[in-house]
């Protein structure tokens, strides 16, 4: 299986029924479907719970009405078309707009939307905008998935990256070793191509994503390898998701199999409240519990991960909680008088969101207000 066919309507999903079908078209004729042959083999079908299957096929929950498009609200740190910047020295460049698959929990789902513009093709004003901003040591390229692009087309945004003087670090974040890892085992151009761009002092580092243990095949870590020995620096990030890694065992496990293949985990991410995402959402109180739980049975190099959430103020790292509080610190924050900050906040057991808690009035909490909330 080189090349998996992708597959971009459930009617060529020969395991789903007439029935299950129909069900579920009013799903994805909100929310595109897309997938790949590789991947879908990986679902246990006799199992409608299967945590692969959940990753990647429609579920009538994402119809209801909940949660926002934006809310991370990126378009606020947007300086340049497709272009990000929040924190001081990290640019996010929006590459493309298609993915390996389509994860049914993406935070990101509104650029696969008809009509959305965020993606450009012509990256030259935001590079412009970072060649002027010395402050910018590295760049994210993301979007839609960077891999999935042609190697000479991914190449000249890579150049072009890398003739910029102070940009010493290149991100791409990519799924694309869990969702075709073909596309690194059959591509030794795209290995040669990367190789070159990934120097002693100027590293290029795969963001991978993987989400549970069943994504790590031999394949998957075969792809894995060769990036280490073209000079890539991997590490994971994953959402915590309802139905895929809710499990203290599930995640021990993916964390403990990512560390022995030289993947240490980077961020827990806590899933942003994304519209149709509310079927996939673990409580942050319930998301402390299983992470302390999934870390007792981690090495030291397995637990390196940091359980965070991806808010309009900042990366917010989750630390625990006690019988009445829950306990947040500013990881990353786009005013830099809050990086470091603690919150100690009333606990709730429903929260998904920092602005789910009565102490966070949502909309109207300043950064004054967090100050006057933080306890240093």
């Amino acid at each position: 299986m080189k090349h998996p066919r992708y597959l971009t309507h459930l009617k060529d999903v020969p395991q789903l029924t007439d029935k299950q079908i129909q069900r579920l078209q009013p799903v994805v004729e909100r929310y595109a479907f897309r997938s790949n042959e590789y991947y879908l083999s990986l679902i246990d079908w006799d199992d409608p719970e299967d945590p692969i299957r959940r990753v990647v096929i429609p579920h009538e929950s994402e119809l209801a009405d909940w949660g926002a498009l934006d809310p991370s609200q990126e378009e606020n740190y947007t300086v340049a078309p497709g272009t990000q910047h929040k924190y001081r020295d990290t640019a996010v460049l929006l590459v493309n707009d298609v993915c390996g698959s389509y994860c049914r929990f993406c935070f990101r789902k509104r650029l696969f939307l008809n009509g959305n513009d965020e993606v450009v093709r012509d990256i030259s004003d935001g590079l412009e905008y970072i060649r002027s901003h010395r402050e910018i040591n590295n760049v994210l390229l993301t979007g839609g998935d960077p891999l999935l692009m042609s190697t000479p087309k991914l190449e000249r945004i890579i150049q072009r990256v890398r003739e910029i003087e102070h940009i010493h670090i290149i991100r791409i974040g990519t799924k694309m070793l869990a969702f075709n890892p073909y596309r690194v085992l059959s591509d030794g151009a795209l290995l040669e191509m990367l190789s070159r761009y990934s120097t002693l002092n100027r590293r290029i580092y795969i963001m991978t994503h993987f989400n549970h243990p069943h994504e790590l095949t031999w394949e998957a870590i075969s792809a894995v390898d060769l990036l280490h020995q073209a000079g890539l620096i991997t590490v994971n990030q994953t959402p915590l998701i309802r139905g895929v890694n809710d499990d203290a065992l599930i995640l021990s496990d993916l964390f403990n199999k990512l560390s022995y293949i030289g993947v240490p985990p980077y961020y827990l991410f806590q899933s942003r409240p994304v519209v149709g995402n509310y079927d996939y959402m673990v409580p942050i109180e319930a998301g402390i519990r299983l992470v302390q739980t999934a870390r007792i049975g981690c090495s030291g190099l397995a637990k390196r991960g940091r359980y965070v959430m991806s808010h309009r103020t900042g990366k917010i790292e989750i630390l625990g909680m006690s019988d009445s509080q829950v306990f947040f610190k500013y990881h990353r924050a786009a005013d830099k008088r809050l990086i470091g900050k603690i919150l100690a906040i009333g606990r709730n057991p429903d929260a998904f969101w920092l602005d789910d808690y009565a102490e966070i009035r949502p909309g109207i909490m300043t950064e004054g207000e967090l100050d006057e909330i933080s306890l240093n």
